[in-house]
């Protein structure tokens, strides 16, 4: 009788779980700046890959799918929040107050960047992605993610140099 972690075709989900995880969380956390959206989404996703694993183990790229799910997760969810600060505030409950970011050097130049730009650096640099699969996740051209990461790449240099600058004075 075949055992549900008997996998000789393909992946162990088990496996590919435990190398995975950490490194997917890392990168939406970054891409989003929001630890806990970054967890729940990532966790959602990897719930949802075992649900399909049957059809996610034999993909190109399962990691891959695991992102796009995750970043949709992230999408879902802004979504939702935004709804919320809206009857909030028709309903004069108070305004949504996101969570504090990390407070490092890196992180702030990371912040700073567009969400598009974030998202990009973290599937690539993070996630270690090929760019074909950072556009895949992203929904948008492999070029236009060639170029937002030359843009974010020039925008981290200005940035963390601009803070260099400043210690030396």
């Amino acid at each position: 009788m075949k055992q549900p972690h008997d996998e000789p075709d393909g992946l162990v989900f088990d496996d590919w779980y435990r190398q995975e995880y950490p490194r997917v969380r890392q990168a939406i956390t970054l891409a989003i700046a929001d630890a806990t959206l970054g967890e729940e989404a990532t966790a959602e996703a990897f719930a949802l890959a075992v649900v399909h694993w049957a059809r996610v183990r034999v993909m190109d790229s399962p990691t891959g799918w695991v992102y796009t799910t995750a970043l949709s997760q992230v999408r879902r969810s802004w979504r939702r929040a935004a709804l919320e600060r809206r009857h909030a505030a028709r309903t004069r409950l108070g305004e949504y107050l996101p969570p504090p970011l990390p407070d490092t050097t890196l992180w702030q130049a990371v912040a700073a960047l567009s969400p598009r730009a974030r998202t990009a650096v973290a599937l690539r640099y993070v996630a270690d992605l090929p760019e074909a699969e950072v556009a895949q996740a992203m929904n948008v051209s492999r070029g236009t993610v060639a170029t937002t990461l030359s843009r974010a790449r020039q925008q981290l240099a200005a940035h963390l140099q601009t803070l260099g600058e400043g210690d030396r004075r």
